[in-house]
């Protein structure tokens, strides 16, 4: 892990939160949400612990985000689904925010209510 790694040509810290607004491409581009940030991650996973442990949190929500989608969308025949969704949305929006701002601030934030599908890989972050 270099000191001196700057990916796609960022620091690390910028790429980071690059990486949790990534999620937000899917607004303009249908699927780019999901698949951005994991090519982000992939692609410079080994090189960074702290790269690594951003893409591990952002994809556990990714997923998370998805069964929870699934989940409601047969709910909407009892109309119950829609306000899931719709609440689906909103916490969607704040999380990615929330993230982007912490990891600004050089913290690692775990999404709530996110499943851990990949656990981070140092003890230094505390798993809630």
């Amino acid at each position: 892990m270099d000191e001196e790694f700057k990916p796609w040509g960022q620091d690390i810290k910028s790429f980071c939160v690059l990486m949790h607004l990534s999620q937000f491409a899917g607004m303009l581009l249908p699927g780019a949400g999901i698949v951005l940030p994991i090519v982000m991650w992939v692609t410079n996973k080994e090189k960074s612990l702290v790269l690594d442990n951003h893409g591990r949190v952002i994809v556990n929500w990714i997923l998370s985000t998805l069964i929870y989608t699934l989940i409601c969308l047969p709910l909407c025949a009892l109309i119950i689904g829609f306000f899931g969704l719709f609440l689906l949305v909103i916490l969607n929006f704040i999380f990615i925010i929330l993230g982007a701002v912490k990891a600004n601030d050089d913290e690692l934030w775990v999404y709530p209510l996110s499943i851990r599908f990949f656990k981070l890989r140092d003890e230094f972050y505390i798993e809630r």
